[in-house]
């Protein structure tokens, strides 16, 4: 029997590794080819992992909750037919030997999990970062790379959070670590973690959360992963960005009367529903075009123009949770491509199908709060970027008409455009004439336009 090399799939051009959260097989279990075999899950994606040939798991390389690098073998499966010279085989490929084996690329980190034994016979309990403990107190947010070294070099949270990260927003990488392991020192010191966590709590102001008080008829229900991301994205961003709003009311008349009107051979010829939201999508675009210095992100004292204009869109998901995915150069389709684009990645986000690569590379977001009846609202910005569009309900008010023969009231259908930015780089006078230039398309609208 030949033994085949399950490996982790490239997932996209910015996904360098992910998380294992669950095995759907079990050693010893059959497996069809194209049978998902376990469940993995990066920043923000969750997804599965098939197998490429029929044949029994025969050995599991990594555990739930360990990160594991595209193209690194993550389980062995044995298949009747006879290996070929171009198949991946254990006969002529290394195979890692145990869950914490790492590529040959990274000799820092293989040298690191040597110590994991001594490690933990040697550091006091509390001194490890759990999960499901120590982690959760920290407004500071670990990749579970940097958690998982930590864990097994024995490093307090007191300690890492003592490391200045050369991240994104400060954020500790892995080389941060690494570098901090080899300047204290191979063999982990008791002593060290607590005078570090000492040493913080003398010169730093007290963050600890005020309790909360449970009764016996409360229920209390840990978050989920995703849940969990999408807290620390949040405060992060609260921190990072100086958030300022400018609201713009629109009469979109106009539109609706529009839709209303071609919806139904829109779907009948493109076989797609056709929804306000790729409307809105079109107007963005044409906006971020004349206003590029929406366009952009902040890394330090840098700013980096974005060249590809790539629009998030905010899609609420069954669980109650919240996903993005990106269409990619959103200027450059028309309403048909804009519509299939809105709908592809809509409905794949509510099935769970997304891939992961789907979420990466925004440069704005839009999210649609009218959907859930608010009028306007206040959105945090999607890290790094400099901006995000709120879309309020669309409502029929009276208004006020100008004509040739004078004012009158008669009824119109509105809705409120809310544009959080970063002021750290975009002021008001770009903040608010970009969301002012969105409002200008949409009620410019053309009711005698082709689809």
């Amino acid at each position: 029997m030949a033994k085949f090399e399950l490996k982790l799939p490239k997932m996209g051009e910015s996904v360098a590794e992910a998380t294992i959260t669950n095995w759907l097989k079990k050693v010893g279990e059959k497996i069809d080819a194209d049978e998902a075999v376990l469940e993995i899950a990066t920043d923000k994606v969750d997804s599965e992992v098939p197998s490429e040939v029929s044949g029994v798991l025969s050995e599991i390389l990594f555990q739930v909750n360990d990160v594991v690098k595209v193209g690194q073998t993550i389980a062995i499966i044995e298949t009747n037919a006879e290996a070929s010279a171009g198949s991946p085989s254990v006969e002529s490929s290394a195979v890692p030997s145990s869950a914490s084996e790492v590529s040959g690329d990274m000799p820092a980190v293989t040298e690191i999990t040597k110590t994991v034994e001594t490690a933990q016979a040697t550091v006091a309990p509390a001194a490890f970062i759990s999960e499901k403990s120590e982690i959760k107190s920290s407004d500071r947010f670990y990749s579970p790379l940097v958690k998982n070294i930590a864990t097994a070099e024995g490093i307090s949270l007191g300690e890492l959070e003592t490391i200045t990260g050369s991240g994104k927003d400060g954020r500790v990488t892995k080389e941060d670590i690494l570098n901090y392991i080899n300047n204290r020192g191979s063999q982990p010191d008791v002593a060290a973690p607590v005078a570090a966590q000492q040493a913080v709590a003398s010169v730093t102001p007290s963050t600890q959360a005020v309790p909360v008080s449970v009764n016996g008829g409360d229920e209390i229900i840990e978050m989920d992963r995703m849940r969990k991301l999408i807290s620390g994205y949040m405060v992060a961003s609260v921190q990072t960005s100086a958030h300022v709003q400018s609201f713009i009311e629109v009469d979109v008349t106009n539109i609706v009367k529009w839709r209303d009107r071609v919806k139904v051979a829109f779907e009948k010829r493109e076989g797609e529903k056709l929804t306000f939201t790729p409307i809105f999508m079109e107007a963005v675009a044409k906006a971020i075009k004349d206003f590029p210095g929406i366009n952009i992100s902040v890394d330090g004292d840098f700013i980096i123009k974005r060249k590809n204009i790539n629009l998030g869109m905010a899609a609420a998901l069954p669980n109650g949770n919240l996903i993005v995915p990106v269409i990619k150069n959103a200027d450059q389709l028309n309403l048909v491509g804009m519509a299939k684009a809105v709908n592809d990645l809509g409905n794949r986000a509510k099935a769970g199908k997304l891939k992961p690569d789907d979420t990466q590379g925004g440069t704005y977001t839009v999210t649609n709060v009218g959907t859930f009846g608010s009028v306007f609202g206040t959105p945090i910005i999607n890290q790094p970027q400099v901006g995000i569009l709120a879309l309020g309900a669309i409502r029929k008010v009276p208004a006020v008409i100008e004509t040739p023969d004078g004012d009158f009231i008669g009824i119109r259908q509105k809705m409120f455009l809310s544009h959080s930015y970063d002021h750290r780089v975009v002021d008001g006078a770009l903040g608010g004439s970009f969301v002012k230039r969105v409002a200008d398309y949409l009620e410019a609208f053309d009711v005698n336009r082709e689809y």
